[in-house]
């Protein structure tokens, strides 16, 4: 097959690439940088330029496009251009196209928000992106996958590789690790590699419409525990409630001095609570959670510098714990 990836050059689109070139497709990379995995053919595009598609509008035809943008100008300029040459467009959203997150186990047929040109408002963008894409497309040559939290190796975010990390990083130095008391809430991580997968699975055919792509859920317990095991760390705890994790600057969910994956309001906790019939009857396969937590820690072991995206540092663990 010959897929046309819009982007490629970050982590998911890498992922991506690299799983359809292992398949044996042509692939093709449209994006600003050049750096694209060796076998790709790179075509550099800025997609905020009218004729940022000329080049591979050039008689060419296409048996799928895969597109990770949340820009909304973006994905009507490539479907409106490409919906004559190619035959199938895969789009990447997101469970934040959802109005709620407060109900647990809703699927696809939940109300979404209402859709926005503004790329800052992630989740009402993605609504914009995937109506573009069925209406141009039609449900039957459109795939829309609707992912969750994504890890694995390469997790620059640090939402993934944190917790092993933690763990590892406490073995290593006597330290005891601050976590949240309450750890029975949902977590949900989709590995990389598998929504690449299920992606390509998409481009090749076979699993129109939308779909929610997340991980298995489970409670953070579970996660924590994985994480702990893959870490191979017997270590002292700090369980801290929810309130004094905030009173303490603590942020939740992901970015600087936060505890990944904990969400303490409880009308967020549908997120990571998605069933993925839909999905899983359409071929998605998910790895053990802890191959992907020993895979992301691998990885964050070979960074020189732990890539703060997400948690806390040794110096903000200190400080939160002796606030008490």
């Amino acid at each position: 097959m010959r897929i046309l990836v819009l982007g490629g050059t970050a982590w998911l689109g890498r992922t991506v690439v690299r799983h359809a070139l292992d398949r044996g497709h042509e692939v093709t990379c449209l994006a600003r940088g050049t750096d694209v995995p060796a076998g790709a053919r790179s075509v550099v595009a800025d997609r905020d330029r009218d004729d940022a598609l000329a080049e591979v509008l050039d008689g060419s035809r296409w048996d799928a496009v895969v597109d990770v943008s949340r820009t909304p100008d973006h994905v009507r300029r490539a479907v409106t251009a490409l919906e004559p040459v190619a035959d199938r467009y895969v789009l990447v959203s997101t469970v934040s196209v959802y109005a709620s997150q407060g109900e647990r186990g809703a699927d696809e047929r939940a109300p979404v928000l209402e859709p926005s040109d503004d790329p800052a408002e992630y989740g009402a963008a993605k609504v914009a992106c995937e109506r573009a894409v069925l209406h141009a497309f039609g449900v039957e040559r459109a795939s829309i996958a609707r992912a969750g939290l994504v890890g694995g190796p390469g997790d620059h975010t640090g939402r993934s590789g944190y917790w092993p990390w933690r763990f590892a990083r406490a073995a290593e130095t006597g330290r005891a690790v601050v976590m949240p008391a309450r750890t029975d809430r949902p977590t949900s991580v989709i590995d990389v590699r598998d929504l690449a997968a299920w992606l390509v699975g998409a481009a090749e055919g076979g699993r129109a419409g939308v779909h929610d792509v997340t991980g298995e859920v489970r409670t953070l317990d579970r996660h924590l525990e994985a994480a702990r095991t893959v870490a191979a760390a017997d270590v002292p705890v700090v369980p801290l409630a929810d309130a004094v994790l905030l009173e303490r600057g603590v942020a939740p969910w992901a970015g600087e001095r936060s505890l990944p994956l904990w969400i303490p309001d409880d009308e967020h906790q549908g997120m990571n609570d998605r069933p993925t019939v839909r999905a899983r009857s359409a071929g998605l396969m998910r790895r053990p959670l802890a191959e992907t937590l020993a895979d992301a820690l691998a990885w964050e072991r070979q960074q020189p510098v732990h890539p703060h995206g997400a948690g806390l540092s040794d110096d903000d663990e200190d400080a939160v714990r002796a606030a008490g």
